[in-house]
């Protein structure tokens, strides 16, 4: 088929290329003419493991163009993918101002009926508002086959996510759109669910929403058996290995952040409350979220109750590891405190390069993990990337000040590292 993917984000381009790898011809739209320009040679410009390779090749097969001309990318293509960004707003509804100059700008090149497809994650009944703006854009012209097809992917491991997923969702009652969907998605070996636009709205959310409960639990249960002396990874463990709950997401650690989870909690919580339905326990799932990093440094304080004119190396600055998104990630907020406390801050990450207006702050940041730990009175892991867990931390002994590591994500091995006379203690974990 010939498909257009609007808005060159993550999820726009990691679904261009894969269904472009599936056989179709796809094309990819956005304004930014540097993500465009990028692209066209073949230079992804964000980190996805497996996704430039993937680019390269589609690229070369032609399956795979890029354009910021609208009018001929709508008008030439007959099934339009929306995946523009929706973020949050200060009250924690989403913004669809990106969505609504995505459906008027096919309303006003739309030159015969076409199906629309709403991948970007929107409020429950906004792929009906979507398919209105398109209708009042086009005056009517011409009909519109609207198909809300949520997102299911994990940055780290979207090309695997999207070429062999849990599950496809398809939201609509509209049977051109429905056949179109069948065609995209022939070659997927997964199980379907079929439903209404508001429904599949609904199963996005729902889905984000529970796996940020998980989270959320274990750091509370982690935080009590701090308490109790009790090892949190024994815990995880043994819970997860409950088919009924599983062991996915259930890792105490510094909380959920990316560009998914904290924005599509507050937009659930901020629908539930328009609706005059409060949704207490997700109320609570991101209150323990937002205070996990103070708690955390409460542990450092334990040791420093003073931080000033301390150095402190913090390891990782991504979310999540194989990533260099750093949208709602815990490392930031973290330094911040670190230099309001006039702390000397060092940082590393194998990809993420810190703004300079953190650098003219005072922050440094070494390529080199060695160089980074150079004289550190404390060590703090923000992201559990291997790299760290690989680290000669015998070496690491002999390079730093005082021998104190505090481990946000519960990733080293906390006997090995008392052996080698540090102070480790990680959350729920020592």
């Amino acid at each position: 088929m010939k498909i257009l993917f609007i808005g060159m984000g993550y999820v726009g381009t990691t679904m261009a290329v894969v269904l472009a790898n599936a056989g179709h011809e796809v094309t990819g739209l956005d304004v930014d003419n540097d993500k465009i320009s990028s692209l066209q040679k073949g230079e992804l410009y964000f980190h996805e493991p497996g996704l430039q390779t993937m680019l390269m090749t589609q690229l070369q097969n032609k399956n795979l163009t890029f354009t910021s001309d609208p009018k001929e990318a709508v008008e030439t293509n007959d099934v339009l993918f929306i995946t523009v960004g929706t973020p949050s707003q200060q009250d924690g509804n989403a913004d669809l101002t990106y969505v609504k100059k995505a459906a008027q700008m096919i309303g006003s090149f739309i030159n015969k009926t076409k199906t629309v497809i709403v991948k970007s994650t929107v409020p429950i009944g906004s792929t009906e508002k979507i398919g209105e703006w398109i209708h009042e854009a086009s005056q009517g012209r011409f009909a519109v086959n609207m198909v809300m097809n949520p997102e299911f992917l994990r940055e780290g491991s979207a090309v695997q996510d999207a070429l062999n997923p849990d599950r496809i969702v398809i939201g609509s009652t509209n049977t051109a759109g429905l056949d179109d969907m069948k065609t995209i998605y022939k070659s997927w070996d997964c199980p379907i669910v079929q439903t209404t636009t508001r429904t599949a709205e609904m199963i996005k959310y729902s889905s984000n929403a529970f796996l940020a409960t998980k989270i959320s639990f274990m750091n509370e249960i982690a935080r009590l058996c701090d308490q109790l002396q009790v090892n949190v990874r024994d815990v995880s463990k043994g819970v997860g290995l409950d088919h009924r709950i599983g062991s996915a997401f259930l890792h105490a650690g510094l909380g959920y952040g990316g560009s998914c989870f904290p924005k599509d909690v507050k937009e659930l919580l901020w629908t539930a409350d328009a609706y005059q339905n409060p949704l207490q326990i997700l109320k609570e799932v991101e209150t323990v979220n937002q205070t996990q990093p103070d708690y955390f440094l409460g542990k450092v304080r334990e040791k420093y109750p003073s931080l000033a004119g301390k150095k402190v190396t913090l390891l990782g600055l991504a979310f999540k590891p194989d990533t260099d998104d750093t949208r709602e990630s815990v490392s930031f907020p973290i330094m911040k405190q670190l230099t309001d406390e006039k702390a000397q801050v060092i940082v590393h990450d194998p990809i993420v390069q810190l703004s300079p207006s953190w650098l003219a702050q005072g922050v440094i940041q070494h390529s080199d993990p060695y160089e980074a730990v150079k004289g550190a009175d404390v060590i703090i892991i923000c992201t559990n990337w291997p790299q760290y867990e690989e680290l000669d931390w015998k070496k690491v002994t002999g390079l730093v000040r005082h021998r104190f590591i505090f481990d946000g994500r519960n990733m080293l091995d906390a006997q090995e590292m008392k052996r080698l006379n540090f102070y480790y203690t990680g959350i729920g974990y020592s």
